[in-house]
């Protein structure tokens, strides 16, 4: 028989800490972030870390009309991938791309960043290396982390489990904002490749690849990989921002549809008018091999790897006709390997994906 555990003893007074929340780990964890914080200040940030409330001092000099924009979203499962792994120095960009990318959808330039971390146990050094990808996220938009919050949740949370979400707010002006107002038949669509996830549909990759295919996180992606499950499951979801706004500057873009959640038919039509049909032609992008690993291994109907996934664009880009070619200028000048995929026409609306298929019918 198995000895009965032994009864706690409540004689000696409580505290915190012994109930599970480490107050002193938490004033640990802050130390180690503090100069990461620092080097993505911004010169509007008044006060530093440890105030209540962060403060920005918007510039409104700069702007004629200026239009808050501001955007929250999370990681997903992916942080149960980093969880497993032990590594977390990257997921904290793709917190910031989910964040700001959806922001530049409305034409804004990122200001300031907020992030929240959840967890069982606050373990310090844990903590700064999901800051420090963050921080990172922050600095290659040009966003400051002007705040955040860590809060153990002993009792909800396992010691090693945790949640990571944030908040960005950003700035446009007034008659710049982006969106289906301004597309019109005749605008061509320019992806913006991903070479992975980003950070949707882990559930279903997740399930695929470690249940029914029987992978483990080290095992090759693929028969003659170099990466790792884990290498294209944690892969950096790329920061689009910078890129699109400097095509802001060069052309004349109407819209732009960040591909997460949904996929192309979730997303795209969000940014088209009625009256209009965006053709997108597969063929003209390189789906990542990841994608159809998941799709066979879990014998994945192309519908639903389509609603799920990005399949390799993780933005499209709606641009007048004429200043395309302008566009893919500067996206690339930006480090993104722009493509032209397709077309907006006059039809009903939503998307219609024609050419080649994305994968031989046999592969299943």
């Amino acid at each position: 028989m198995t000895a009965p555990a032994p009864s706690p003893d409540h004689s000696a007074p409580a505290t915190y800490a012994a109930a599970g929340v480490d107050i002193d780990a938490g004033e640990r964890a802050v130390d180690l972030i503090k100069p990461m914080v620092a080097s993505t200040r911004r010169p509007e940030v008044l006060g530093g870390l440890g105030d209540f409330g962060g403060l920005f001092a918007l510039d409104t000099a700069r702007y004629r009309q200026p239009v808050l924009v501001s955007a929250t979203d999370g990681v997903g499962t992916k942080a149960a991938v980093a969880q497993a792994t032990g590594r977390f120095t990257t997921i904290g960009i793709d917190l910031v791309a989910m964040c700001v990318d959806d922001l530049v959808c409305q034409g804004a330039e990122p200001l300031f960043f907020l992030d929240y971390i959840s967890t069982g146990a606050v373990e310090p050094a844990r903590m700064a290396e999901l800051v420090s990808g963050v921080a990172d996220g922050c600095r290659q938009v040009g966003a400051t982390l002007l705040g955040g919050e860590m809060a153990e949740h002993a009792g909800i949370m396992g010691p090693d489990e945790f949640d990571l979400v944030g908040f960005a707010v950003g700035v446009v002006e007034r008659d710049a904002i982006l969106g289906s107002a301004r597309v019109v038949p005749g605008d061509v669509l320019i992806g913006l490749p991903s070479p992975g996830l980003r950070s949707n549909g882990y559930t279903l990759a997740r399930h695929v690849l470690l249940e029914r295919a029987g992978l483990g996180f080290d095992s090759p992606a693929w028969d003659g990989a170099t990466t790792t499950v884990a290498d294209e499951l944690l892969l950096p979801s790329v920061l689009y921002t910078p890129g699109v706004r400097a095509a802001l500057v060069a052309a004349e873009v109407h819209a732009v549809a960040h591909i997460t959640g949904g996929g192309f038919a979730g997303n795209i039509p969000r940014s088209l008018p009625e009256g209009c049909r965006a053709i997108v032609e597969q063929g003209t992008w390189e789906v990542p091999r990841i994608f159809g690993e998941i799709r066979r291994h879990g014998q994945v109907d192309d519908a639903e790897m389509a609603r799920v996934f990005n399949l390799g664009l993780g933005m499209v880009m709606m641009v007048s006709s004429d200043t395309a070619g302008a566009a893919l200028d500067a996206l690339r000048g930006a480090g993104l390997d722009a493509v032209t995929v397709g077309r907006v026409e006059a039809g009903e609306h939503g998307v219609e994906m024609v050419g080649p298929a994305l994968w031989p019918t046999d592969d299943n």
